[in-house]
């Protein structure tokens, strides 16, 4: 099979490997992964303790509540993985990492791949990353969970669902929230009345245009009430290219 034909790669390195794929093999990113559209590997990070208790944490050095996972461990964990997917790119799932965005995702899921780092306990020792320079960090929101399992359960969701095939229609991309910059605007099915409750009248129209500048219209709307962040840089993005 030639490189172009490859799937798409992810590797996951983890304390937990049992908990892959979970989720991910359910629904079109399980079926993705069922029809060979991307792939799905796990390393247990413990194989690669050398003392008889497969130790992979220590005491933190000044003091402190919790435990570290060792340098030594986890480097060579991460470079066991980069061997095997030298083309894919390496990732630390962390709290105090850059905010997971669409347009990441998207830069993600266009590359050959992923080798996702989970940490545990109160994380991994600032010298793997300062080895690695390579090695993004990447928080999935602003608080904190058991180990970084969960946040590369939300990342590889994000990205295998941008996979040619995996949703089907491109289309389907198009009006999401985040694409255009913009929260989605709200949807509507039958019944035409429930519980009171009508369907907009324009969505019933047929008129295509005003179709697409009431969902447009909404969804502004909507960013600007709930996320007023994310509106300002549409406005300013927008005023940029007029």
């Amino acid at each position: 099979m030639s490189p172009q034909l490859l799937p798409w790669t992810a590797c996951v390195l983890t304390l937990f490997p049992e908990m892959f794929p979970g989720m991910l093999e359910h629904s079109l990113v399980g079926r993705g992964l069922e029809e060979g559209r991307w792939s799905l590997d796990t390393i247990q990070i413990r194989d690669f303790a050398t003392d008889k208790h497969n130790t992979v944490d220590d005491t933190p050095c000044g003091g402190g509540a919790g435990m570290v996972m060792r340098p030594d461990v986890v480097a060579d964990a991460l470079e066991a993985a980069s061997v095997r997917f030298p083309m894919a790119k390496k990732v630390f799932l962390t709290p105090r990492g850059k905010t997971l965005t669409q347009e990441k995702v998207r830069e993600l899921a266009e590359g050959p791949g992923v080798v996702l780092l989970c940490g545990r306990y109160e994380g991994i020792d600032q010298r793997v990353l300062d080895e690695h320079d390579d090695l993004e960090e990447i928080s999935i929101g602003d608080y904190v969970l058991s180990g970084g399992e969960s946040a590369a359960t939300v990342l590889l969701d994000a990205c295998v669902r941008l996979l040619p095939g995996v949703i089907g229609k491109e289309a389907s991309h198009e009006d999401e929230s985040f694409e255009a910059g913009l929260l989605e605007y709200p949807h509507y099915t039958r019944p035409r009345v429930w519980r009171g409750r009508e369907v907009p009248e324009t969505l019933l129209s047929g008129h295509h245009e005003k179709i697409l500048a009431w969902r447009k219209s909404q969804a502004q709307r909507i960013t600007q009430d709930r996320r007023p962040d994310l509106w300002a840089a549409y406005c300013k993005e927008t005023k940029g290219s007029a």
